[in-house]
């Protein structure tokens, strides 16, 4: 039977080796690797690309969320399933924002952590009864909340768009609009910032979902 590979994320040693036990002993899991803080899971997930990331939240150096949007930001396949002590409701909205698959609370008991991974790695996303009920009640609050207004992007910034759409690098940005690359930089992070975008390529499609970009913009700029 093929072991689905895990990579094991937690700060707390004895409650992480407990884990990696519980994980080890069944018949189709097993425990890739282990890390204590998120650069470290973002380093071993680059290696083993493991089929499920079992996520602290609260570690030192790089928590949980931020390890999540850079894995994400690699690999966005990746599949994670976030670990926490407390349902707190703003943890549980930035973890599924983020990108993870499941958010599950770390007083759960075995036979429920095993059927949550198993889940998580079924395609499912788990979460906790109460979590999932908050996370229908804050979709029904931002169902019935005003459009917010698109964000102001400048005609320069607009046109440095198109060209990150199309793939361009900084370096051709720059040499095509007559700017220095750090003039280019600056547009750039701006953009990333105003769209709340994680990297180019998310900028890239949050523009051409709001129809800011033509499709063809991706063939025909560089």
């Amino acid at each position: 039977m093929p072991f689905s590979r895990i990579l094991l994320v937690d700060d707390h040693d004895l409650f992480r080796e407990g884990l990696a036990s519980l994980i080890n002993a069944q018949p189709d899991l097993e425990v890739a690797g282990q890390a204590t803080e998120g650069l470290e899971a973002l380093s071993l997930a680059r290696d083993l690309r493991p089929d499920l990331i079992v996520m602290d939240i609260k570690m030192p150096v790089c928590d949980g969320l931020e390890a999540t949007r850079l894995i994400l930001a690699e690999w966005p396949e990746a599949r994670i399933l976030m670990l926490t002590v407390h349902d707190e409701d703003e943890k549980l909205f930035e973890a599924i924002k983020a990108g993870a698959c499941g958010y599950i609370l770390k007083n759960t008991n075995s036979a429920n952590f095993l059927k949550d991974v198993r889940g998580a790695l079924a395609g499912d996303a788990p979460l906790a009864p109460r979590m999932g009920a908050r996370l229908l009640e804050e979709f029904a609050r931002l169902a019935n909340k005003p459009a917010s207004p698109p964000p102001e992007l400048t005609a320069r910034e607009r046109e440095i768009l198109e060209y990150l759409a199309a793939g361009s690098t900084d370096k051709e940005i720059a040499a095509r609009l007559a700017l220095s690359l750090h003039t280019v930089r600056t547009h750039v992070r701006n953009i990333l910032s105003k769209l709340h975008a994680i990297n180019r390529r998310q900028a890239a499609q949050v523009a051409e979902r709001e129809g800011w970009i033509k499709k063809e913009t991706k063939k025909g700029i560089r």
